[in-house]
This record gives structure tokens, sequence and C-alpha cells, in this order.
């Protein structure tokens, strides 16, 4: 299957915001991309490509590999893609973006600043955040920011000089509570820039300050009833908690150094590294080191540094792992503040790294099972698609069959079948395993769908003899391999050898076989239950004479079980299905005893 190990590597990605990269097999970085959810994100590549551009196509051909890095927020994701794209430069992403550099918010050296965005950055002029990567959240920011603080959005001069002139009048926005006048000398400079202020400590990500200041406001007013006013600040600070831009990257901007955490399991330790300048990730890696003399998290995270980390470059360096050697340079281990919430961040990186190793792990011992099945049953290929059939009937009674799939050496619940038996009349399983094997294929070949790698039928000669013969009726005997496990010894069958096979108890191919059985007995015992059961409560009214199946079904629709149509009143089954009907269904009732 194309994109098979990537489609397997992708039903293990977080719902997580975070940053993907995509690699050739050359190992050359084709595109580096962000993502609210990466799950979501990275799978949209590998659906139908009749919904993707030609340049996607393009690029999604060429993935051999993907890596990502999982952030807290959205907006951290934007700020590392954009690292990593400067960085990089990878080719979809210079063509794909016409090459364009990220906007950049500005907060002009003036006695009354202005606060917009721009790429061209000029650090004479202003103070700079950013970059932000996407354009859409940076102007939803900017409609905060203004809408909370009323940051004029004019262009004017407002020197004191002109402000105190009266050389401009105000206009619109001030009239509609968006500006409080500075230029008309209606708002003093101190207010102003202490609103600038706090415009500055949400773009560095500190928002506990204004939140503050306005929660003062609001009880300042509300003591001395003026609730107009207490309302007012009380929609700036909805609308600031609403934004909730509390970014890790933006709020650390000056810090530089590598973060190294460990998780460590029995024979394994998990290491994500991250290494930030300016407080931007422009290093994220996994390093899995394999436990073989019961080394401590000491002896393990103090190798990865001495061995991993370029410590030339003079770069602090912070752990979740408390260390008693001097190194160097700075070691420590943050109990709060930013370096403790970078922390977090890799140590989100490191168990996710650990999930992904632990799931690879599983699929691959399931992929050994099919190998070994294959090896042993002597089969031209792997048998990742295997279908097995049971049949199940108590007496006679009900005669009912199952068929289960696995893929991949796991449960696909979602192709299950049962099945009715139809024409077989009394308790004839071979005949019964015929009718279904033979409904099953007949189907598939007529939608045209894919036939399995391998049949597994529960039961011995007999039952293997009985779907032997519905597939050579329909001209599939060669094209499919067939084998039969009977449960006693756990035999083997094959259709053309009358002398069983017996793999080793410990096979993981006969686990996987077992497995298979079980679920498929599983599965009809179920059905059959739930058959007789359903029987058993239409039985019961078919004894009342006049009431008949389209009646029967009806109640049955209303009032889901037998029971519950009797402890019905005669007026609510009246209302159903009329009086007279009713009626014998109440003289059935007080016959039997059911009040």
């Amino acid at each position: 299957m194309k994109y098979a190990h990537l489609k397997e590597f992708i039903t293990n990605l977080p719902q997580q915001p975070g940053v993907y990269r995509y690699y050739n097999s050359e190992g050359t970085i084709l595109y580096v991309g962000k993502a609210k959810k990466l799950k979501n994100r990275v799978s949209s590549y590998f659906q139908d490509s009749k919904n993707l551009n030609s340049k996607t196509r393009t690029l999604v051909a060429q993935i051999h590999r993907i890596e990502y890095t999982i952030v807290d927020t959205e907006f951290d994701a934007f700020l590392l893609e954009n690292s990593l794209i400067k960085e990089y430069a990878p080719k979809y992403n210079i063509q794909l973006r016409d090459d364009k550099t990220y906007p950049y918010i500005c907060i002009t050296k003036e006695p009354f600043p202005k606060v917009f965005s721009t790429r061209n950055i000029a650090k004479h002029k202003g103070d700079f955040f950013g970059p932000y990567s996407n354009v859409k959240a940076l102007n939803s920011l900017l409609e905060v920011l203004h809408k909370v603080y009323t940051i004029r959005t004019c262009q004017l001069s407002l020197d004191e000089k002109n402000v105190l002139s009266g050389k401009y009048a105000v206009c619109l926005d001030y009239h509609l509570g968006n500006c409080l006048g500075p230029c008309d000398n209606k708002q003093n400079y101190i207010d102003y820039n202490e609103k600038i202020n706090q415009v500055k400590n949400v773009l560095k990500g500190s928002n506990k300050e204004t939140e503050n200041y306005f929660k003062e406001k609001i009880n300042a007013f509300a003591s001395t009833l003026e609730f107009e006013k207490a309302h007012y600040y009380k929609e700036k600070l909805d609308l600031l908690e609403g934004f909730q831009r509390k970014s890790i990257i933006s709020s650390t901007r000056d810090i530089n150094l590598v973060c190294v955490v460990l998780i460590k399991e029995e024979s394994s330790a998990y290491i994500h590294v991250l290494e930030l300048r300016n407080g931007t990730i422009v290093l994220s890696k996994n390093i899995r080191v394999k436990s073989t003399f019961n080394e401590t998290e000491k002896d393990i995270i103090t190798h990865v540094i001495i061995n991993e980390i370029d410590t030339s470059k003079n770069l602090d360096i912070i752990s979740n792992i408390e260390l008693d050697i001097e190194f160097p340079f700075k070691y420590n281990v943050p109990k709060q503040g930013d370096k403790k919430l970078i922390i977090d961040i890799a140590l989100k990186n490191a168990l996710q790294f650990k999930f992904e190793k632990t799931q690879k792990k599983n699929t691959e011992e399931k992929y050994s099972r099919t190998k070994e099945l294959q090896k042993l049953l002597h089969l031209t290929e792997d048998p990742l698609h295997i279908e097995c059939f049971d049949n199940s009937n108590i007496q006679g009674s009900n005669p009912v069959a199952s068929m289960v799939c696995f893929k991949n050496g796991k449960p696909s619940k979602k192709d299950y079948r049962h099945f009715n038996i139809k024409t077989v009349e009394g308790p004839n399983d071979f005949d019964s395993m015929t009718e279904i094997v033979r409904r099953r294929y007949k189907r598939l070949l007529e939608e045209n769908e894919q036939l399995p790698d391998l049949v597994l039928i529960d039961g011995g000669k007999g039952q293997l003899s009985a779907a032997a013969k519905a597939l050579k009726e329909l001209g599939l005997y060669n094209q499919i391999p067939l084998i039969g496990i009977a449960k006693r010894l756990e035999e083997i069958y094959t259709p053309e050898d009358s002398q069983p096979l017996y793999f080793d108890k410990k096979s993981g191919a006969l686990v996987l076989l077992q497995q298979l059985r079980n679920e498929a007995h599983r599965f009809a015992i179920t059905f059959h239950r739930q058959k007789r059961s359903n029987n058993a409560i239409q039985s019961e009214l078919e004894n009342i004479k006049g009431i008949g199946e389209n009646t029967i079904q009806l109640l049955l629709k209303k009032y889901k079980s037998t029971e519950s149509v009797f402890s019905q009143s005669l007026e609510k089954i009246s209302e159903l299905i009329g009086k007279s009907k009713a009626q014998k269904i109440e003289d059935y009732k007080n016959k039997k005893g059911n009040h």
C-alpha cells in the first residue's frame, strides 16, 4: 500500500498544536507546516489525491519521513514554523508562500504610539513583536488589542505641539468609542502610554498585570455604584481572557538555552532536546537510549549532555533530572516560571516519542506474526489480510455464522460480518459453512473488492472441505490460501493434506490464529444469543390470536420488549394499534396473569 509506513506513523500523532516537517528519501527537508491539531493536519495530506492541488500532490509523492514538535499553543506553532522556514528554506515553503517575509507587530516610538502590522523591520522606529506566520491570527490579535485598549489607528503626527495647537479634530472612531481622542487632547499622554505598556505586556505573553488592572477598575466602579463603567471594563477583561494568547515562546524572548528532559522505563530511556534562541525553538530532537547495565537517570542524562549537546555554544542547560556534577556551564532544574513551562513542553514531546516507539514495537510484533505465518504455511505473500469463519447454533435452532477480519495483525472491526443461514435446514454445519463462504466471496467478486490473503476456518477437515467446496464453485480455490484450526489439539489443516500441521505453542503465528478463531467464535455466539432473544420476544406476542407480524413489529419498535408491551395500559396500546387488537393483548395478559 502506498504511504503505508507513513499512515501507520500518522495514526499515532497527537491532537495537539505543533509543527511538522516533511523529508525526502535523501533526508532533505521539503516542507515545514504548523497545525492546531497535528494528527488532523498531517493526515489531510494523505487522503484522496483528487482533493489536493498539483503542487501538494508533487510534495506528497516525495515524502519519505515525517518529524514533528509539540508546543503549547497554536501561536507557538506559528513562531516555530517561521523560525524553521528561515533556517532551512524548504523548497515547497518557498514556492507555496511566494517567498514573503512574515509580518511583525510594531509599536512606534512616538508620544502617542501607533500599533500596527508591518513586514519592514526598522528597530529605530519602534518595538517589534513577532514574527506572525498566520496573517489571519495577526489581524485577530490587532483587533483585540485595539478593542481592549482603544489605541488610535490614524496616521496623524501627534507630538505635543500639534495636539495642544488644536490642529486636529476627533474622527468617527472617537464617536464609536474605539479611540479616546488623544489627537484633540481628550486623552492625556500618561493614560495613553499606560495602555501601550499593557499592550506590550500582552505581546510578551504576560497578561496578569493587565488582568489585575481591569479587575481593579471593575471593583472600584462597582463599589461606587458606577455599574456602566464597571461593565465597560468587564467587557475589556472578557475580550482579553477570551483571546488567551499566552505563548511560552513569545514570553521568553530573551532566553537562550538547551532543555534536555528524560523519561525512563525498565530497559529504555526517552530523551527530548529543545534549543531556544531568543525564546524561539531552533532545534527539537528525540533520542532513545537502551539501558544495558541498569544505568540511573543521572547516568543517562549526563551521557546525553556530554555526547549529544554542543556545549561550546555556552548556553545554559535545564532539565527535569537533578545532577550533582559541576559542569563548566549553568545547569539547573527549574521548579516554576517560564523555564519550567519549557521543561513541560519538552516532556510532552518525550512522552509522545515514548508512545510512538511503544506502538511501533507492538505493530512490529504483529507484523512479525504474519511473517512467521507466511513462512510456516509457505505462502507467496505476507498474509496481512486474514478472514476467519465460524458457525453457531444450538440443536439446530437459529443457525448463524460470523466472519471476522484482521488486517496487519490486528482486528478490523468495520469489516466484520454476520450471516443468517438461508439455504440449509437443520443442524448441518458443513453445508452452512459452504453457504456463508460462497456468499462472502461471491459478493466480493461482484463488488470488485479486495480478496483476503488467507482464509481461516474454525474447525477440522470437514469444515475445511466445506469451505473449499465454495471456493471451487467460485473459481477461487487456487487464488486464496485456505486453512482450518481444530480446537482440541490446535491442529492446523490444509485442504490437500490428510495430516495436520502443529505449530509451537509459543509461536506468534499460532497465537494470531487463535486470536482470530476466538474472536470469530465470540462474534458468532453474540449474534446467536441476540437472535434467539429476539425470536423469543416475538414468539410470545405471536401466541396472541389476531396479532400479526406487522402489529408485533410496531409494538416492539415502540416499546422495545414484550415485558414493556405487557406493562402498558389498554388505553396506551389502543392509541398505537387500535382498540380491538389492544383488547386481545389485554385478554391474553389477564389469562396469563400478567397484570
